[in-house]
């Protein structure tokens, strides 16, 4: 006999907020709309950098295999702040913005993207949701840019800093000026490129932008 289903279980209830974001409608992420609050969002790509081609495939008609998925939590969250915070504030719109800059970046250098081959599907959320949800995302989805292609996220470390790796995501797409400023990495960009190939052969995408969440 099956376990009974319950709604509360805190797993279904973050299935629902996972869903719920993949419901949203998508946005070019060059061209998002100011709005408040913390959340999830999802970053598809579907442009012609060589080492995507099977994720850009899957994307070709409509947005369903994430390149990358985060969150942003409430200014305060980690020290406590008031249960309304979420709703308050542009913490997800200004990492989206990140995002948005990073890209840019990268195009403006010789990062071989473009920011109009990205679209972003967002959620504003109860804090309280917020890991639970991002978590059950990129365990089902197995993002490159969560799971092997690192520093996507990251910001600069600023002055006196520089001492860590350069990103992997920065070797293949460079373009951010502090990251030119981290140590140079033993890897060519061509084995970075091979093993992101390897990556979305061994992950491939899942049946549907809707899928059954496992435990």
């Amino acid at each position: 006999m099956s376990a009974v289903y319950n709604p509360l279980d805190k797993i279904n209830l973050g299935k629902s907020v996972a869903e719920a974001l993949l419901d949203q409608p998508h946005h070019p992420l060059g061209n998002v709309p100011s709005f408040e609050g913390a959340g999830i969002y999802v970053i598809y790509y579907s442009g012609g950098f060589p080492a995507y081609a099977e994720l850009a495939r899957e994307n070709a008609e409509e947005p369903r295999w994430p390149i990358y998925i985060g969150k942003a939590v409430p200014a305060g969250a980690r020290r406590g702040a008031s249960l309304s915070a979420s709703a308050t504030g542009r913490a997800l719109y200004n990492r989206i913005c990140d995002h948005r800059d990073s890209i840019i970046a990268a195009e403006a250098g010789d990062g071989g993207l473009a920011i109009a081959d990205f679209r972003v599907r967002y959620l504003a959320v109860d804090d309280i949701w917020i890991p639970l949800g991002e978590s059950l995302l990129i365990s089902t989805f197995k993002p490159v840019w969560n799971r092997m292609l690192d520093g996507f996220g990251n910001h600069d470390p600023g002055a006196g800093r520089y001492n860590g790796l350069r990103p992997l995501w920065d070797l293949l797409h460079p373009g951010r000026g502090w990251a030119d400023k981290c140590r140079v990495r033993e890897e060519s960009r061509d084995e970075v490129a091979e093993l992101v190939r390897t990556f979305l052969v061994d992950n491939p995408a899942p049946r549907s932008s809707h899928m059954k969440f496992g435990r």
